[in-house]
């Protein structure tokens, strides 16, 4: 068995957490206790995965992903943003040991940014959204980043019913959103409506070294009424509909598909600078969705 291959087999076992509750007696004429009834163990279910082991230099999967491409088109995603999303094997491919990797370069042949100028980098931006979706469940990936100012990689959810709901009531939860200018933290993100861009409810993790050294698996778990973002494992944000801001509303009991893209430049993270390596790019070794049950 390769160490790939090994590598995925140990990531694919459920995660399994077992809570044992006792009884006890006291008083009176001594009994038998009863023994102990372990409570009903959390079991995660793989229920889609791309594991992205498709050969070296040929692009994501059709069954399991789309494109969103542009910049002026889409008005600079909202955000200013530099690049160009683009469906180029340049940009986002397979690299035959079981990573896909999304590039992010100097654009050769850009085509229009928000600013009316071609756009000066290229990158991608795939999507599950008739493909792949989760209501409930735990949903993660395994990846490692690249750093530099005006880097911003992301792994985000959009509600399936954007096209008719519009943005925010669709709901966004941002799984994992990195900038380059805060190189030890990821940001765990809620928006929706009353508490969506820059109002949304968001929460750093710090990994007290640079994200960008090494790979790290970032994950939600979404139950009815609560969404739980972990990094390897460890629980650092948690929301309920209890915690909105007052006037904002609960989005989130309905389908969502999964994104992943790295951006150049935008509002939040600023434009790169001479230090920023180029092309710059971001691995991914998988992207899971379980049902819990």
């Amino acid at each position: 068995m390769t160490p790939n291959t090994l590598r995925r087999w140990r990531h694919a076992l459920p995660v399994i957490a077992a809570v044992l509750t006792a009884c006890g007696g006291g008083g009176g004429t001594a009994t038998a206790a009863p023994a102990s009834t372990p409570a009903a163990a959390t079991t995660w279910k793989l229920v889609w995965s791309d594991e992205f082991d498709g050969a070296a230099g040929t692009v994501p999967k059709a069954a399991n992903w789309n494109y969103d491409l542009g910049n002026a088109e889409n008005s600079g995603w909202g955000n200013h943003e530099l690049q160009y999303y683009t469906s180029n094997a340049r940009n986002a491919q397979h690299d035959g040991n079981g990573m896909l990797v999304i590039t992010a370069e100097k654009a050769s042949n850009p085509g229009p940014c928000w600013n009316g100028k071609p756009c000066d980098y290229t990158s991608a931006r795939i999507h599950s959204n008739g493909k792949a979706s989760f209501t409930y469940g735990k949903v993660e990936a395994r990846m490692k980043l690249p750093a530099g100012a005006g880097i911003w990689p992301a792994f985000w959810a959009l509600g399936t019913d954007l096209a008719t709901a519009g943005w925010p009531k669709s709901g966004e939860i941002d799984i994992m959103e990195f900038v380059g200018k805060t190189p030890n933290t990821v940001y765990g993100t809620l928006h929706g409506p009353g508490y969506s861009g820059a109002q949304g409810i968001n929460k750093p993790f710090d990994m007290g070294a640079p994200v960008s050294a090494d790979f790290h698996t970032y994950t939600i778990i979404k139950r009815p009424n609560e969404i739980i973002w972990q990094v390897d494992g460890k629980e650092y944000h948690r929301l309920t509909p209890a915690m909105l801001p007052a006037g904002g509303t609960w989005v989130f009991e309905k389908p969502f598909f999964v994104i992943l893209n790295l951006a150049v430049g935008g509002d939040w993270p600023g434009a790169p600078d001479a230090a920023t390596a180029f092309p710059a790019q971001m691995q991914v070794d998988w992207v899971r969705i379980y049902q819990e049950n």
